[in-house]
């Protein structure tokens, strides 16, 4: 990357500059010019007058162009109103852009045109021009940023509201199906426990409830008789049957449920 200079060219440091405020249709027709000539000022000095008058006229085509921002033919007579800097140092400065090796462009040379003399107006001369103009911009103020407009159809897309979402639907379908099991006997559900813990030594509620078909709570009243819940690791969260009801073939333990 190369190195940014840090020096400042003073050489046009004894130039007198005039800092002018433009009307912003202006701004916008000077913009469409590249490069060559925007207009011609001419500057009357009167004998007596502390300050000369000055009148910058617009280029006749840069006025009657369009510039892409609503305004077509702007007024071409403008009078510069010249003021002083009010004690306040300004000065005018320019940087140029240059291309490194690797072909990104960088901040070139720093350079001062010149201390700003004057503050200046640029203020339109009344006019036929000059009036369009202006009602023109004042019908594009009232026109209303946002306007609405009558729909002879429903608008469609993908994110149509739903009174409920599909896995609340889920949820409650579960609940109704649970609520709908009939409890058996209770010495038939023992039956149907004693015989899943043959096979598996620890069970979650949730596979016992698929086992058996009871409701939840109607089960976990049967469960407390016959089994008791494990609140410690390793075997936290599941049933496992009271040691008085533990009774394996030959003494063997069944195979514990991962």
């Amino acid at each position: 990357m190369a190195k940014k200079s840090s020096d400042l060219d003073c050489k046009g440091s004894s130039n007198n500059l005039w800092l002018v405020k433009v009307p912003k249709y202006m701004s916008n027709k000077w913009m469409t010019v590249e490069d060559g000539e925007v207009g011609t000022l001419k500057i009357n000095r009167r004998p007596g007058a502390p300050k000369p008058e000055v009148i910058f006229s617009l280029k006749e085509e840069l006025a009657q162009k369009d510039d892409g921002k609503g305004s077509s033919e702007a007024p071409r007579e403008h009078k510069f109103v010249l003021s002083g800097t009010a004690g306040q140092p300004m000065g005018v400065f320019s940087q140029t852009s240059a291309a490194d090796e690797a072909g990104s462009s960088s901040n070139g040379a720093l350079s001062l045109e010149g201390k700003v003399a004057h503050r200046v107006d640029c203020r339109p001369v009344g006019g036929e021009n000059y009036m369009k103009l202006k009602k023109l911009q004042v019908l594009d103020a009232m026109t209303p940023m946002r306007t609405t407009m009558q729909l002879h159809r429903a608008v469609t897309n993908n994110y149509k509201p739903v009174s409920n979402h599909a896995n609340n639907l889920e949820v409650e379908r579960r609940k109704k199906e649970d609520g709908k099991r009939s409890r058996a006997d209770p010495e038939k559900v023992q039956e149907m426990l004693f015989s899943a813990f043959e096979k598996h030594q620890y069970y979650n509620i949730k596979d016992l409830v698929e086992i058996t078909k009871q409701p939840i709570q109607y089960l976990k009243e049967v469960l407390k008789e016959i089994a008791t819940y494990n609140l410690k690791a390793p075997h936290k969260n599941t049933w496992e049957l009271k040691p008085e009801y533990r009774h394996y073939k030959g003494g063997e333990t069944p195979m514990e449920q991962s």
